[in-house]
């Protein structure tokens, strides 16, 4: 399997900082924020990843991270993405990388606790489809909701004003080759963007998505209050004493 990060936009949540640079190279606690979604997809056992960037600082990645050797990558690469279209945009960026191949997508302002393996392992052996990481939330509205029954994922709502449960969709998709020939039947969003959730919620129409819940704690870190959240969870996990 392979990994997508999906790095690109312009960061306005977060400016005078991203004035000067791209969000997803701004500090979380002692790294760069991009080793992180890196490090949950080596963790995972993948080894060949596509970073998709862009704006005005895209050149800054590769002097950071080079060809990936530090991670104990086979292979780091990157693409980019012209404008702002959305997260299903940049993921159409990677058809070519995937090369038919399963891809695991982390969108590169995702910071988690826990290793994703078991996850990642169960999509390998999934026929066909795809597979989002849920996590449990106390302000449901500002994510994509999953709405579950019998076991199975039946809608996901973008932002509800009145959602039905507390799971969120988190910045973790995998598919199968066939995400690409669904983002291209995608229309823009009333934002004017190809969203992610109407690709997933495609996968649950034709019945091939599976969920699993997210263990530890989880937050993305595209606004002051999150990165600053970030920066504090991470810093604990790293103090906290063995057991």
């Amino acid at each position: 399997m392979k990994g997508v990060i999906l790095a690109g936009g312009k960061g306005t949540r977060l400016y005078p900082l991203t004035k000067i640079t791209n969000k997803h190279l701004l500090p979380i606690y002692d790294k760069p924020m991009i080793h992180y979604p890196i490090q949950t997809l080596v963790d995972a056992g993948i080894r060949d990843i596509l970073i998709v960037t862009g704006g005005g600082y895209a050149g800054d990645f590769l002097q950071l991270l080079g060809n990936g050797r530090q991670f104990g990558l086979t292979s780091l690469n990157y693409t980019y993405q012209e404008g702002e279209g959305g997260i299903a945009d940049a993921l159409s960026l990677a058809e070519h990388f995937a090369d038919g191949q399963k891809t695991c997508v982390v969108l590169g302002d995702n910071i988690i606790e826990s290793n994703i393996a078991d996850a990642v392992n169960d999509f390998r052996k999934q026929p066909a489809g795809a597979k989002i990481l849920l996590k449990e939330v106390h302000d449901p509205e500002r994510f994509g909701v999953a709405e579950i029954h019998q076991g199975h994922v039946t809608n996901i709502v973008e932002k509800p004003r009145e959602p039905k449960t507390n799971y969120a969709v988190t910045g973790l998709y995998m598919y199968d080759a066939t995400v690409f020939d669904k983002v291209r039947t995608l229309e823009p969003s009333a934002r004017g963007e190809l969203e992610i959730t109407d690709v997933n919620n495609a996968f649950i129409r034709e019945g091939t998505m599976s969920f699993a819940f997210l263990e530890g704690w989880w937050t993305d870190a595209g606004t002051f209050d999150s990165l600053l959240r970030a920066a504090n969870l991470v810093s604990q996990s790293r103090t906290r004493p063995a057991c």
